[in-house]
Order: C-alpha cells, then structure tokens, then sequence
C-alpha cells in the first residue's frame, strides 16, 4: 500500500484532500489528518471494524482506550451520559474550552463500542478547533475516533512527515496541514460531583480549569482509567534520561549521546549534538517542539537522550509529563 500526503494550500488541493479522506473514512479506513494538539489517525468511531483497523496499523495494545472526536456538540448526548450534578460543570468546560485542547471523560452511551473504551463505563471526548480537522469530520458526519498517528509508545507525531516516517505503507492517506499549534496531546479532564480530575495535563493548563472547580491529579494505576496514562509513552528509540531541575547535564556512557536542552546550553561540551526548546525560555514554543526535537536527536542515532527538566507551572506540567513517560517514569 502506497500512502499519499495529500496538501492543502490550495484551495483546490484542500478539496480534493477532504474529499479523500471522507470517502476512506466511510469505508472503514483510517486516514492521518492534521489537530490542533498532535496528527492523528483517524477512523469511524461507531464502526468496530474501522476502530480494529486503527489498533492493527499502530500497533496498540487494546486496553488503551481512544479518544472520540465529535462532528458538533449535539454528539455529545448521543454519546455520553451526563449526570444531573455534573451538568452544569460540563457545560461550562464546554462553552469555555471547545472547540479546542481539552478532552473530557464521562459516562458513556451503549451507542460506543467496547473496543472504543477497552471496555470501560466511560468515553473520552472532544472537538478540534483545527480547520481542516473540522471539514473532514463535517463533511463524514459522524464520530471519530483518532489517536495520535503513531506506532504505539513512539514520539507522536506534529507534521505530515512525521507521521510519514511512522506509517508509510500501513495507511493510505495523510492529509497535510504543515505543524501542529500545540505539539503536545490534548488535557483530558473526568469531571465529578463538582471536582475535575486531571488523567493527562496538556494545553489546557491546571489554572485555567481551577477556574471551573477544584482541581486534583488521577493518580496512574496498572490498568488505564482514560487515554495517555500509561508509565512509558511517547518514546524514542534512545534511552531518555531526565535530569532533575538544576542538575548539570553530563554525557555519561558508550555511544553519542544528545542532549535536549530547555532554553540555552552552556554546559553541552561532550554531546554529539543538542537541540533547544526555546531560547527564549516561552513554554508555548517549548511544547510545540518538543516532539519535533526528539525525533531529530533520535533520527541521528543516539545511543542516549539528556533531557533538562523544566519548571512545573502552566505548559510545563504537560512537557515534563510527556518527558517522564518518553523516559519510562510517567
């Protein structure tokens, strides 16, 4: 199977690029389309066979559950059960929060297939602000759902190539929209009897939630409760090391070993090669490359990855929880 980037920057190429992507989709085939947050592989969402087709091609393991990308609000009923108490809650993270980053975990209709959940009571949902995103997911009419378009626990991908280097000959198409906004995976949120429960951090930041109700952390367990909780995720092929904050970066061991450096690199003599966040130490851009810069450090075959750590406030939550899963310790 030869896959195809399909372009959009034309308006003729976006709709041709749509259209293609509609027409697999109804068949049951899965297709890479651009979002906000990172490219994902997406399928018809209501159609087991279509879901069976997304764990085959990335290779995922089925106790992972995925998440559901809705067409338009009014899915969001069909597809989930929303408990009078916490009504009021979810309406407000909707009204203030989608489209866009933020996923939300709630009671699920029979309507979704276990294979969707790995069996459990609840859906994750959400809605991409990304305009191509959008027009394919209008223009099909129906749920999908679509995971980072990635072999399951490598370095999700931010652009067409990427994602090229991940599935080419596994899927037909990935329609291209150049970078991802954020470059990191979507906040996921379980909102309950007025507290919201963070399952994964990410471009929607703990500040602005807390604005909503009281904020707490779920805490990981053996077996996922919702989608990005597993320990090791998100990896290179090197072995990452991250280092505590403050603590001087050394290239320790056999082999070339990169560094990934937060936003300058003083200390990078001895390291085959080094990449940086943001120089100017901006969390927004941090986080849209930090993917991007692991896979350059990785492609050049390092035998190992220092990564600095970075302040723990705002996007810096969601990095260092992509860095600790790249390393194993999520």
């Amino acid at each position: 199977m030869k896959t195809q980037i399909a372009p959009v920057r034309t308006s003729t190429q976006r709709a041709d690029a749509i259209e293609a992507a509609v027409y697999l989709l109804t068949g049951g085939y899965p297709v890479a389309l651009p979002t906000e947050t990172v490219y994902g592989l997406a399928a018809w969402a209501l159609n087991p066979e279509a879901v069976l087709r997304i764990f085959q091609v990335k290779e995922r393991p089925k106790f992972d559950p995925l998440i559901v990308h809705l067409p338009n609000q009014d899915w969001l009923n069909n597809l989930c059960v929303i408990h009078d108490e916490d009504l009021d809650l979810v309406q407000s993270l909707v009204a203030r929060f989608w489209p866009g980053p933020l996923t939300l975990v709630l009671p699920r209709n029979k309507i979704v297939p276990d294979l969707v959940t790995a069996g459990l009571p609840t859906v994750a949902v959400r809605m991409s602000a990304e305009p191509v995103f959008k027009e394919v997911i209008e223009g099909f009419g129906q749920p999908l759902a679509a995971p980072s378009a990635n072999r399951f626990g490598r370095i999700s991908p931010t652009t067409a190539a990427h994602v090229y280097e991940e599935l080419n000959e596994r899927i037909h198409l990935i329609v291209d929209d150049g970078p991802c906004e954020y470059g990191v995976e979507s906040t996921i949120v379980m909102p309950t009897k007025g507290k919201l429960w963070i399952l994964r951090d990410g471009p929607v930041t703990r500040a602005q939630l807390s604005e909503f109700g009281e904020v707490e952390t779920q805490h990981r367990k053996k077996m996922p409760h919702g989608p990005g909780q597993l320990k090791s995720h998100y990896a290179p092929r090197a072995r990452l090391t991250l280092l505590k904050h403050d603590e001087a970066p050394l290239p320790a061991g056999k082999g070339p070993v990169g560094l990934l450096a937060w936003c300058s690199a003083p200390q990078a003599k001895g390291f085959a090669h080094v990449e940086i966040l943001s120089r100017t130490g901006n969390y927004q851009e941090a986080a849209s490359t930090l993917f991007a810069k692991l896979r350059i450090l990785d492609s050049m075959g390092m035998n190992r990855i220092i990564a600095e750590s970075v302040s723990e406030e705002g996007l810096g939550i969601a990095i260092m929880d992509r860095l600790r899963k790249a390393s194993g310790n999520g």
